[in-house]
């Protein structure tokens, strides 16, 4: 699993880095020590006062506020956005390292944008949006591989120009292209593919995949005990329910589309679209999400400008994980989103 590392703060005023692992009461100091130089070299005037933040630190003078992004950059913009509303802040201020062309693109989609920056050294620049990610196509050769999937009784979900099977929204194979050719690898993950392929490397692919189906089905479940299979990937799992039930958020027809965050880690939250058209056949985008994820609305918000067609935005969350925070920042874009909240148990739709 891919994790992060903390930066030093890359000037003179922040303290010197350490050999040893810093504690996250340290960490927190250094970024804030950090933050306090950047904001007094940029915007000279009165100290500000510092504050902690998930994977950064916050400071905040009169009516302005500052944020600083270290960890997970391109998932910060819901966070500062929410600190920013219980600060009272009037002009909120985004500091990154990485990733600034894709957080100002996505803060541009509120009403009232908070200005994103980008920092380098002790140097801090406003960062201009970049443009949407536009997907990759699937290479020719990938191709008839989706019959394979499809035979074996799993959906074919291409994302980031990889061919993927899944089952209620698990991937439990992909197609893969290195240099022993193309092939397709069973498994829930890097891990288990390798190990798939390491322990049942003789069986037939179309076999292989198969077993693999019919195991994950089996505990992907509403009436199952919580297995691991059916605590990974929620909201994959609401969107291939609602891609075979599109009625249930007033849709005609939806279908899987790339997920606006690249995911690194089964277990991290990861916004899930589906594009489509609605009753009334007017463009449609419907982003599922699980757990409450403050990132879902920027998030589903760039989902929405890469689909390109002005579409109607529904994110849609279980009746449990419906908050306040979710439906007041769908109401600041400048397109407002709607929410749709599953009541009861959504796995049993």
């Amino acid at each position: 699993m891919d994790g992060s590392s903390a930066s030093s703060a890359g000037t003179a005023a922040a303290p010197p880095r350490s050999s040893c692992p810093l504690d996250s009461a340290q960490r927190q100091s250094v970024l804030q020590a950090k933050l306090r130089v950047l904001v007094s070299t940029r915007w000279p005037g009165a100290d500000p006062e510092p504050g902690p933040f998930p994977g950064g630190a916050v400071a905040r003078r009169e009516g302005a506020g500052w944020v600083l992004a270290q960890d997970r950059p391109e998932r910060a913009l819901g966070g500062a956005l929410a600190w920013g509303r219980q600060a009272g802040v009037a002009a909120l201020h985004v500091l990154v390292e990485e990733g600034a062309g894709g957080l100002a693109r996505r803060a541009s989609l509120f009403a009232t944008s908070p200005r994103v920056w980008q920092v380098d050294g002790r140097t801090v620049e406003p960062a201009e949006p970049d443009p949407p990610q536009m997907e990759p196509s699937v290479p020719p050769e990938l191709v008839p591989f989706r019959q394979l999937i499809l035979d074996a009784g799993a959906d074919v979900v291409v994302e980031r120009g990889v061919l993927r099977a899944e089952v209620l929204g698990l991937e439990v194979a992909r197609v893969v292209t290195d240099a022993d050719g193309t092939r397709l690898e069973v498994g829930v993950g890097a891990f288990d593919r390798e190990a798939h392929r390491m322990v049942h490397g003789d069986v037939p692919t179309a076999a292989a995949l198969a077993a693999a189906v019919t195991a994950v089905r089996d505990v992907r479940r509403a009436d199952v005990p919580t297995h691991q299979v059916n605590q990974l990937a929620g909201e994959r799992w609401m969107r291939a329910i609602l891609v075979r039930r599109p009625e249930v958020v007033g849709a005609a027809s939806l279908a899987p589309a790339p997920s606006p965050v690249e995911r690194t880690d089964l277990r991290q939250l990861a916004p899930a679209p589906a594009t489509g058209v609605d009753l009334e056949g007017r463009p449609l985008v419907v982003v599922c999400s699980t757990g409450v994820d403050v990132d879902l609305v920027p998030a589903a918000a760039d989902a929405r400008l890469t689909d390109g067609r002005g579409a109607r935005l529904v994110l849609v969350v279980p009746e449990v994980d419906d908050h306040p925070l979710t439906r007041a920042l769908a109401a600041a874009l400048r397109e407002p989103a709607e929410v749709v909240a599953l009541p009861g148990d959504w796995r049993t739709l």
